[in-house]
């Protein structure tokens, strides 16, 4: 019975917290933000959530929208909200930039790890390796980036970051711009975000990084060091955040996870753009570089982690079949006979594999053993 009455206030708790800070927010859309700052004692009593959503709530008055979807649909809850397409951070007010500017400090302060869009409020403290993380590979170069954007530092040798930079309200590209501004605290802060990132991981961009490439051209400098797998997810990312539903339940489980994932349903809406369109190319044709390479060079046993076991078993089966291997599985014939390098030789033998073909069958059965299905992840 006590547990029960426990529960019951429990429960009325954190109802009545989650309507308080509804209301709290409601207080914050009346207030016209090109004449109002907010006060740091008020923000601070906000949730980290609710901080995000008043962030979301001083743009959206202007009608931007966002990518973050825990914004974008608290924006499309709102009467007042009008989307707009053409938003452009030059007409935010200075009032209005002060105020976002207090909201982002004291998000900062409240985040468990330094994120992107934090490294402002860190431009006189140093930081430790154990207070920075990122999700994904294109996060840690924003972070390492972010300190030298702050200055006004251009990228031009990387055009997606320079747009991403481009879309920060607080970015100003400075011509001039000199290393020499940075202060001896910033080289250092510098220095452990590359250790850091050097730790997690080592290549340019992974999957989840693909809103960043929505209108920013990739290139395989930027794939280079990406497995298999990490390269299927992505090239199908770009799919994913238009809302494509994937029949394959491997696929739709992995999106389904992603807070930024809507499905349509109608699916005829679902378009890419141009950029996308030359990206998912660009990401296929890296594909198809990299398998043509197992039967010339040895290939590190990472490249073929996480691919499911139907994957591996055709990779495993293309080393016979560039050597001109007749299938006695009619599945695999067929599906080889549909590649233009496919020639059918009734003579071949096991033979004729090379010792590099031979130590990647090995690195490819090995992830075949402790691969899933793609089928495997179906709720029964």
């Amino acid at each position: 019975m006590k547990r029960n009455i426990l529960a019951s206030v429990i429960l009325l708790l954190m109802i009545c917290a989650n309507v308080f800070a509804q209301d709290k927010l409601k207080t914050y859309q009346k207030i016209d933000f090109t004449k109002t700052l907010v006060k740091k004692a008020d923000l601070n009593k906000l949730e980290l959530e609710d901080l995000s959503l008043l962030r979301g709530i001083v743009f959206g008055k202007r009608g931007r929208i966002f990518k973050e979807q825990l914004i974008q649909s608290y924006l499309q809850k709102q009467s007042w909200y009008k989307p707009n397409e053409k938003f452009s951070n030059k007409i935010l007010s200075v009032n209005e930039r002060r105020n976002i500017d207090l909201i982002r400090q004291i998000e900062a302060a409240k985040h468990d790890s330094i994120q992107p869009g934090d490294l402002r409020f860190w431009q006189t403290k140093e930081f430790t390796t154990e207070q920075v993380y990122a999700n994904t590979a294109a996060e840690w170069r924003v972070m390492i980036a972010e300190v030298e954007a702050i200055h006004g530092k251009s990228f031009a040798d990387e055009p997606w970051l320079q747009k991403y930079f481009e879309e920060r309200y607080w970015y100003k590209a400075k011509p001039d711009y000199n290393p020499k501004v940075l202060s001896a605290i910033e080289r250092k802060n510098i220095a452990t975000l590359a250790e850091a990132r050097d730790k997690d991981r080592k290549v340019a961009v992974s999957p989840g990084d693909m809103d960043k490439f929505q209108n920013a051209l990739l290139t395989e400098a930027l794939l280079k060091g990406a497995t298999l797998n990490d390269l299927r997810v992505m090239r199908n990312e770009f799919w994913a955040r238009r809302g494509k539903k994937f029949l394959t339940p491997g696929f739709q489980s992995f999106y389904e996870f992603q807070d930024w994932y809507k499905p349509l349903k109608d699916q005829s809406k679902v378009k890419l753009n141009a950029t996308e369109t030359a990206n998912v190319a660009l990401i296929q044709n890296y594909e198809n570089k990299i398998r043509e390479r197992i039967t010339g060079e040895i290939l590190e046993p990472e490249t073929f982690q996480g691919l499911f076991v139907e994957d591996l078993r055709v990779l495993r089966n293309e080393i016979y079949a560039r050597h001109r291997r007749i299938f006695k599985n009619t599945e695999l014939q067929k599906m080889f006979e549909t590649m233009s390098w496919y020639r059918p030789n009734p003579d071949f033998k096991d033979e004729m594999l090379s010792q590099i073909e031979a130590k990647n069958l090995v690195s490819i059965k090995e992830a075949e053993n402790e691969a899933v299905s793609k089928f495997e992840l179906v709720e029964g």
